[in-house]
This record gives C-alpha cells, structure tokens and sequence, in this order.
C-alpha cells in the first residue's frame, strides 16, 4: 500500500535557524494523527514541507507516491491554514473561499461548472454555513472563519488533508462541527494530519500521534505518546502542565 505521506529524513533551515531535524515518519490511507508541540517546534513547517511550499536542505517528501509539490497541484493534497495565516480584510465571501477548493478541477481558464458549484453547495452544508455563504470572510467569528476553511478543503476532495490548528479559537459548536466531519473524512478513507494543543482530545480524534520538537521524539498510538515519561523527555513537562503549551 502506498503511503499517505512518507517524509524521509527530512531537514530544513530557515537561514541559520534549524527548523526540522532529519525528520522521518510515515502514515497509512485512511487515518487521523494528531501532531504534537510546542509552539516553534516545527509543526507548521512540517505542513509546508509536505506541500511542497518550503524546500528541504536533505531527504524528500511523498503524498500518495508523489513529491508535494505535485501532489499539491493535482489537488491531492489540502491544508487548512492557521487564523494567522489568513488576511480577513480580503473583500472574499465565505462561498469564494470555499470554491478555491475547487480551482484544480476547472483548469487554466478557472471557470465554475455545475459540478463545481454543486461540491461547494455540499461544502457548506456539511459545515453548517450555508446561511453565510455570502457573507465576507472576516465578518464571521473565529468558528466560522475555521469552519469556511475546513469546507474549502471538502469542496477540493482531496485524499489527505492538513489542518494547522483547527481548535484554536473556536467555540463549542464548531469544535464539534469539525471533529463530527474528521471522523467522516477518516470513515471515506481520507488521511488527515492535523495539529493541536488539545492533548485531552488526541485519544478520541486520533488513531496516531506525533510528537515533534524539531524532530520526532516520538510516533505511535496516542496513549503511548502522550505518556508522561515521553512528556517529560520531550519537553521537561511533568504530568498536569499540559496548558503552558499553549502559553
């Protein structure tokens, strides 16, 4: 079986700054992995590194056999960004973000057919903004603005998806919105790698963790990672600290 993603020991400098360190790992179709860290430890690189957007000193990248940037392209592979990452003042609706996800499936020209408008409709409707779809992007809160992003990535229909943070932020309903649609993400065969700081919901969302400082320090079921020895390697934490990761 081909790998989902295959990142084989992968290092990448941003300057003088080491940012990965010869970082291995691998995951199967049709799984959740939570990846794990403190802030700066790496994980928003890592996603880069498997779209392709940031070039490797050493190793290389597989999505589905692929290298990222390919992958990326054919519209393999989805990324959900952090809310940092995403300037809200851009005069876009909520249903123009979401059929950004679809640009890779109407070619150079990038004109809508029914097809494509039938897969946003579907979109927003899983993720419970078809009210707002015509409402601007930075209007809404911060569960909806994750919830239009996360409905960008169904609408593309990609096979592997990356979140980047999808808690952060969000109120109970969207928390709930987007872990009900990752678990039906993962029951369709999609592969989804997505990073928290919520380590009291890994156990229940993800088949597998990764815990990542640079490298990787640890990879396997969530209950072993997330044991408080591996914790306290990791980062010096003892068990109950789990919320200066976030500080």
């Amino acid at each position: 079986m081909t790998a989902a993603i295959e990142v084989d020991d992968v290092t990448v400098h941003y300057g003088d700054v080491l940012a990965l360190d010869r970082v291995s790992l691998s995951l199967e179709p049709g799984r959740i992995c939570g990846l794990l860290g403190m802030n700066g430890s790496g994980k928003s690189t890592l996603f880069k590194t498997v779209l392709g957007l940031v070039p490797t000193d050493r190793g290389r990248v597989r999505v589905l056999g692929r290298d990222g940037l390919a992958a990326r392209r054919a519209g393999l592979v989805g990324y959900v960004p952090q809310s940092e990452q995403v300037d809200w003042a851009f005069p876009v609706r909520v249903r123009d973000v979401v059929m950004m996800g679809r640009y890779g499936h109407m070619g150079g020209r990038r004109r809508a057919r029914a097809a494509d408008r039938e897969a946003v409709d579907r979109a927003l409707a899983r993720t419970d903004l078809t009210d707002l779809a015509d409402r601007q992007i930075g209007a809404l809160s911060g569960g909806q603005r994750k919830r239009a992003f996360v409905a960008r990535a169904i609408a593309q229909n990609a096979d592997v998806l990356l979140l980047d943070e999808p808690f952060a932020g969000v109120d109970k309903r969207s928390e709930a919105t987007i872990v009900e649609l990752l678990l039906e993400l993962r029951r369709a065969g999609r592969t989804l790698l997505v990073s928290t700081h919520d380590l009291a919901q890994v156990p229940t969302l993800c088949d597998e963790a990764i815990l990542l400082q640079r490298r990787v320090i640890a990879h396997g079921p969530p209950e072993k990672v997330l044991e408080p020895d591996t914790l306290l390697e990791a980062f010096g934490m003892h068990p109950g600290e789990e919320n200066s990761w976030t500080r």
